[in-house]
């Protein structure tokens, strides 16, 4: 079993950006009126935001993060970290937290570098970060997570296509051996299952050949080439419901945490079937668990700090808060949190990218 606890690091401020284009899930196509609202009913996913064909993850985390920075009036010559967490970066190289350094004027002393996770890389992204700010040597530091998975879906494809939004966020951490946040992690990794959430062409392993293009058809009406995401939704639904709540109960034990007293559960918005079975695995009320993925659907990595400003923005300010945290990404990789916050955590309104 992988835990992780880390003190002494406070998050100060949690921001959101979204693109400006929305898609309705009723607009689609190449289903029915009836199909359709089966679909909904079942993944909960009205709408999703859309970026452009030329903004990328980073354009929505740079947004993001000049807000929070501005906002929490941060002395750029002061981040001496950042680090960038998406499976849609700009480029196969340099790493995209390098160009971010840049775009965001921050001091030539940070130290950047990317994490190539998807839906579980915030709990991820959040454990490395805090650890290393933990040491004291480095006072703060930015995590940039995000992902444009709309960029790797088949339009042919209902079972991706539908399904995620794009979205990017920033979490602003700093130093703070007093009145710090209490982190929690625990870990979970199987990559026997990676076939079931994966792009096939365009790694090293499979670089982009002419048929790579070429589509293919998986029944069901379902087409798409070796560059598009693949995604085997009943392995993922059987992994996740089996072992995210195996992953939350192994942290509860760690800690010794009593669930009644959680405030509240903020899980990966992979769809509304998945998250509510899990909720109920472990025994958390409605009440106590946001979702956001009615009007953003899928967002990937950046599906738990979207949820955090969304919904929790006045508490996450004004009062402390014990929070549990659950995520599954492609891998499988499985990652569970539980964040004790000491209030004083700014979280602008969400942002919009045109």
């Amino acid at each position: 079993m992988s835990f992780l606890e880390i003190h002494n690091v406070k998050i100060k401020g949690i921001s959101a950006c979204v693109p400006s284009r929305v898609e309705e899930t009723k607009d689609y196509s190449l289903m029915t009126e009836e199909e359709i609202q089966k679909y909904i009913s079942s993944t909960g996913v009205i709408r999703k935001h859309r970026v452009k064909e030329t903004q990328c993850t980073s354009d929505l985390c740079f947004v993001a993060a000049e807000k929070l920075i501005s906002d929490l009036g941060w002395d750029k010559s002061e981040i001496g970290l950042l680090v960038f967490v998406s499976h849609t970066g700009d480029y196969k190289l340099p790493s995209t937290s390098c160009t971010l350094q840049q775009r965001l004027g921050l001091p030539t002393s940070c130290m950047a570098f990317d994490i190539n996770h998807g839906c579980s890389g915030y709990l991820y992204g959040l454990s490395i970060i805090g650890n290393l700010l933990s040491a004291g040597t480095i006072k703060k530091g930015l995590l940039l997570v995000g992902n444009t998975q709309s960029k790797n879906v088949s339009f042919f494809d209902q079972s991706t296509y539908l399904i995620f939004g794009d979205a990017g966020s920033v979490t602003a951490l700093e130093y703070a051996p007093e009145n710090y946040d209490l982190m929690d992690f625990h870990f979970f990794t199987d990559g026997s299952e990676f076939e079931s959430v994966y792009i096939p062409d365009g790694g090293y392993r499979h670089p982009i050949t002419p048929s790579s293009f070429v589509m293919e058809e998986f029944g069901n009406g379902i087409k798409r080439n070796r560059t598009h995401l693949r995604m085997e939704g009943a392995d993922v639904y059987s992994y996740a419901n089996s072992y995210i709540p195996k992953s939350v109960q192994a942290l509860i034990e760690h800690c010794n945490m009593d669930v009644a007293t959680i405030d509240y559960l903020v899980m990966h918005q992979a769809n509304k079937f998945l998250c509510e079975r899990i909720r109920k695995k472990i025994k958390i009320p409605e009440e106590k668990t946001p979702y956001t993925f009615p009007d953003f659907g899928n967002t990937s990595g950046a599906s738990i700090p979207l949820t955090m400003v969304l919904k929790l923005k006045e508490q996450l300010r004004v009062r402390d808060l014990d929070l549990l945290m659950a995520t599954i990404g492609g891998g499988f990789s499985i990652a569970s949190a539980r964040l004790k916050t000491r209030g004083d955590i700014y979280c602008p309104e969400l942002l919009i990218l045109d």
